[in-house]
């Protein structure tokens, strides 16, 4: 319970502050002057969308929190170590996995600005390099769940695979669905919609895959043993 108030803390204080700065907190009716209650009427679906992703981000946060809380809770009462499992595979693998997210991560920050400075061509090229690089991010975890099953070590083998499928599974749904909306935003940039109209999109992509790269690299951190130093850490934020 501990790990997960303060998990939930965190987020709290990150989406308040996010959701500060975009403003979404104002009350349009107290705008003073008569030229600014049209650009807010004007912004209304740019704040929704935003906050939609931010209520979201808030939902998958508490998912992960609760996963992230039971590993921990079962590391003080199981043995042997349960992240013996996801350290039979190659840390080449997990070590190339996470390096294509966090590509992919930083393209969609590329493209971000790209089309926040109306270069469309730059926009779309960073765009598809992500979508690029995500796909051989979930083809690498595709090869470590493969990996495992051919070393006898299925999900219900041990609570080590039992809690690395699990998890790598979530964070995996939550990929797919990223690329879903990736792709219809590089579709339509194709297809010669203007950047203008495909430009929030593209921002709201590069926020939720820098969301996935912090997941990933939670998960990577407690299955290759930071288990331990994150609940040590936790216990004295609340000491």
């Amino acid at each position: 319970m501990t790990v997960v108030l303060v998990f939930l803390l965190v987020v709290a204080g990150i989406a308040g502050w996010w959701l500060s700065r975009q403003r979404l907190f104002a009350l349009p009716w107290l705008e003073v002057g008569v030229g600014a209650e049209f650009p807010r009427a004007q912004a209304s679906p740019v704040a929704s969308a935003k906050l939609g992703l931010g209520l979201f981000l808030a939902v998958a946060s508490c998912l992960f929190a609760l996963l992230f809380s039971a590993y921990l809770i079962r590391t003080e009462v199981a043995t042997p170590d349960l992240a013996a499992g996801a350290r039979m595979l190659p840390p080449r693998l997990l070590w190339a996995n996470t390096g294509a997210l966090v590509a992919a991560s930083v393209a969609l920050q590329l493209a971000s600005g790209a089309a926040r400075l109306g270069q469309r061509r730059m926009a779309l090229a960073h765009l598809v390099a992500a979508g690029l690089a995500t796909l051989v991010f979930v083809a690498g975890q595709l090869l470590a769940w493969r990996m495992l099953v051919q070393a006898g070590q299925p999900i219900a083998s041990s609570p080590a695979n039992a809690f690395f499928y699990t998890l790598t599974a979530a964070h995996g749904l939550h990929v797919l669905g990223g690329l879903v909306g990736l792709g219809r935003t590089s579709a339509k940039l194709l297809r010669g919609a203007a950047l203008s109209a495909v430009r929030l999109s593209v921002q709201l992509c590069a926020l939720y895959w820098h969301f996935l790269l912090l997941v990933w690299l939670a998960v990577f951190a407690l299955l290759m043993g930071g288990a331990d130093a994150l609940a040590g850490f936790c216990r004295a934020l609340v000491t």
